[in-house]
């Protein structure tokens, strides 16, 4: 742990620099720019929304932030784990020239989409009086929502970034598995009220995604407290997989470049 601590504090500079570039090379050529960070999830927020409301005759209350805030947390997700799987590959380049604890890629592609997120949800705030969205004191306990989503980010992202250099078949298997949690996450429907019991506890209880979603909502828009006993469980599992996956890490990373 003091050595993950030391190279995060010395990697710092790398890591804000290296996710400004990537922040810069994604809206380069582009007129809108960092205005497409808010357009992708608003215009899919728009589908969902039609879908739900016109196709199917069914929604929720405060529907369009509703599905907003389940999509943020998801693409955030969904987005490091993903460019995490092939993230050694892809940069075979410096890896190979310097020295770079390989976690600290990690580290840059959530600075990156937590940006994304930051920005995204800024949205949120502003769709929230014109929906008429009660706000409490509720909206605080957000807080240890987005740590556990960002330790369970972290922990998986480290453990898929190592077997990713050894089985490249790897990025494949994730995509599917993605696109799994994404319906069974509830970004477009409540699984309280459209997933019978038993199952919509237990799908809360196994897909921590399912749970970080659905507590947030509690937080924003049902004025309720979010589900402490799961959170909690998530956050002990969260750790262990972040300690996994910065040891496994550390034990292989001297391989990595014979592999690539």
């Amino acid at each position: 742990m003091k050595k993950f601590i030391a190279n995060v504090k010395r990697y710092k500079s790398y890591m804000i620099y290296s996710a400004k570039a990537t922040l810069k090379g994604e809206v380069a050529g582009s007129r809108l720019n960092w205005l497409w960070w808010i357009l992708d999830p608003f215009l899919f927020m728009l589908v969902y929304t039609f879908m739900a409301l016109v196709v199917f005759g069914k929604g929720e209350p405060y529907f369009p932030v509703f599905v907003f805030i389940g999509l943020n947390m998801y693409d955030f997700f969904n987005r490091t784990v993903t460019r995490s799987v092939r993230a050694i590959k892809r940069n075979k380049g410096v890896i190979s020239k310097v020295y770079l604890p390989k976690y600290v890629l990690v580290l840059t592609t959530m600075l990156v989409n937590g940006f994304k997120m930051l920005v995204a949800f800024a949205l949120v705030v502003l769709m929230i009086p014109i929906y008429r969205v009660p706000l409490t004191w509720h909206v605080i306990e957000l807080i240890p929502v987005f740590i556990t989503l960002l330790l369970f980010t972290f922990g998986c992202s480290c453990i898929v970034m190592n077997i990713g250099v050894f089985f490249s078949d790897l990025a494949n298997v994730i995509t599917v598995l993605l696109r799994l949690v994404f319906y069974m996450s509830g970004i477009f429907y409540n699984i309280l009220n459209r997933v019978p019991a038993p199952y919509d506890n237990v799908l809360l209880t196994v897909n921590p995604m399912a749970l970080l979603i659905q507590s947030a909502r509690n937080c924003v828009l049902y004025q309720t407290n979010p589900y402490y006993g799961l959170l909690g469980a998530w956050f002990a599992i969260s750790v262990v997989l972040c300690i996994v996956g910065v040891r496994m890490i550390q034990k292989y990373e001297n391989s990595y470049v014979k592999v690539i």
